[in-house]
């Protein structure tokens, strides 16, 4: 299969060479051989190399495998999560053009001016400063022209090697075809500007309240909706610095600034359940007057409410040293992907949280301590949900940035003083009354259906029409093993028939007739007994 897509155009072609040419053994022996071999990921630091040479769509896809610490081992994600396309910007004629035509009535009545200099450029977008006519500074994200054909094509191509290798152990495991469609959609979205704007403007209504932070001191960027389209994306420009370049005037001011930031997305995680999944360096910036921003909202994440109560449960755990609610916890939300040994997992989990038993919380790096627990119960055939990588990502992002800008900050020590908030909000709920409302209505479906049912089971019961269907799974092979025992045990029974019936035949012969009859009976039996001691021996249950 892989040398017809070898045949089929340039692009396909080129890759195979990048592949070859950075020395991925695997894909040479596949191209001899047609049949599905186990494939061998290449080293981390070749791997990354491949996907930079690859392009922009590869370096996403890289990106996004950062964000599974569930499905690769810590040096692949550690080598991966620094990767960046080595992308020049694009000239300003060309984005011009690309402006002109998203936005053939607006660009001269919208705009006063446009700094022709990116501030930055990446593989999906650059970034160009400019002014609306109302005065108000903007920053314009455009979309590298020829991106989405780009995609559309080298997509087409990782679906064709996921299906390759969807038959190979490798690829049953790591469900290959579902991971390269994820990534497909992941990146569809990332093109639509339009899905990162209302993403901007859900988490600002989220974070516009908040028990734990004073909310105005936290910056989402607006969007002028009028001026953006899914390849234009126009936002409030904000004067500051990334924050590690931040300087605050004292102590007391940076342990404000870490605690506001990780509290910040404490609250996404365990309360909105919708989060800023990329909380890197330069996605938050410091601003003048002293507040903090959240830019670049293309990746986020959602956490339902059942994984954040067993997530902070599994928060307990770890602090508590528990293995075995660890294991209870995990295989709550992992999916096995083979049959699992609990003690072995509850064992694992044990020798890993035994290190943590002499140090106190501020020793203790709790992103680590996670991304441990994803990876020990991959060790042992389960597979997590893929927003489960997102999550440890965002914790190692966060307690990375917290810890490099102020180095006594510590995110169990932050998360200690919420737990009490975030427990009461399982207990009750965000919204009280309404779980009561929902709840009552529940129970009252159940009072007037239940009579009716128990009613009528009451009656089949005294028909005596009354059926079962009752299916247990793998019970077939016990009924043929079953069945075979009964046939051979039947054979052997008239094998034994055969040669007694014989013996008194012949005892009692008296004429030649009666001799053959016993010379019948007894090659019969000898028959049936050789045919029956040679199927046991086939079937290798002799002993």
């Amino acid at each position: 299969m892989l040398s017809t897509l070898a045949q089929s155009s340039s692009r396909q072609r080129e890759i195979l060479e990048v592949l070859l040419r950075h020395g991925w053994d695997y894909m040479r022996r596949l191209l001899n051989n047609d049949n599905a071999q186990e494939p061998e990921l290449p080293p981390p630091a070749v791997l990354r190399n491949i996907l930079v040479d690859l392009g922009p769509v590869y370096v996403k896809l890289g990106q996004l495998l950062s964000t599974r610490p569930e499905l690769l081992a810590p040096e692949y994600i550690e080598s991966l999560s620094t990767l960046q396309a080595n992308v020049p910007p694009v000239p300003w004629q060309e984005m011009e053009a690309l402006l002109q035509q998203e936005l053939p009535n607006l660009m001269e009545t919208l705009f006063d001016v446009i700094d022709p200099q990116p501030v930055a450029a990446g593989s999906i977008a650059q970034t160009h400063r400019g002014r609306l006519k109302n005065g108000r500074e903007v920053a314009i994200k455009i979309q590298r022209p020829g991106l989405d054909r780009l995609v559309a094509r080298d997509v087409a191509l990782l679906k064709s090697i996921a299906e390759l290798v969807s038959g190979t152990n490798f690829g049953k495991y790591y469900d290959a075809v579902a991971l390269a469609e994820e990534f497909a959609n992941a990146l569809q979205l990332e093109l639509d500007f339009t899905q990162e704007g209302r993403y901007c403007d859900r988490l600002r209504r989220n974070l516009s309240q908040s028990r734990w932070f004073d909310p105005t001191r936290i910056v989402i960027p607006e969007i002028e909706w009028k001026a953006t389209t899914p390849k234009i994306l126009v936002m409030e420009w904000l004067d500051g610095v990334p924050l590690l370049e931040a300087k605050p005037r004292d102590r007391n001011e940076r342990q404000a600034i870490s605690t506001l930031l990780v509290r910040v997305f404490l609250q996404q995680l365990f309360v909105d359940g919708f989060f800023h999944a990329d909380p890197h360096p330069g996605n938050i910036f410091y601003l003048k007057d002293g507040r903090l921003a959240l830019l670049d909202c293309g990746m986020t994440g959602t956490l339902d409410p059942r994984t954040q109560g067993l997530l902070i449960e599994i928060i307990l755990a770890t602090i508590n040293l528990d293995a075995q609610r660890c294991a209870q916890l995990t295989l709550q939300l992992a999916q096995p992907v083979k049959p699992v040994n609990f003690t072995r997992l509850k064992n694992e989990y044990d020798r890993l949280l035994r290190r943590y038993y002499n140090l106190n919380l501020s020793q203790i790096n709790f992103s680590q301590a996670f991304a441990e627990i994803l990876q020990a119960a991959r060790r042992n055939d389960l597979r997590w949900p893929s927003n489960m990588g997102l999550y440890s990502k965002t914790l190692a992002n966060l307690e990375g940035v917290a810890r490099e800008f102020n180095p006594e900050v510590n995110l169990l020590e932050e998360i200690k003083p919420l737990m009490g908030d975030l427990l009461r909000q399982q207990l009750i709920g965000s919204n009280p009354m309404q779980d009561l409302l929902s709840t009552g209505l529940e129970l009252r479906n159940l009072s007037l259906n239940y009579p009716r049912q128990i009613d009528f089971l009451l009656e089949q019961l005294t028909t005596e029409s009354l059926k079962l269907n009752l299916g247990v799974s793998e019970l077939e092979g016990l009924r043929r093993s079953v069945d075979d025992s009964a046939n051979r045990l039947s054979f052997s029974i008239v094998v034994g028939s055969l040669v007694m019936g014989a013996a008194i035949v012949f005892s009692s012969q008296q004429t030649t007739q009666m001799a053959w009859v016993s010379n019948a009976l007894f090659w019969a039996a000898c028959s049936i007994g050789f045919w029956l001691l040679v199927s046991i021996w086939q079937s290798g249950r002799l002993k």
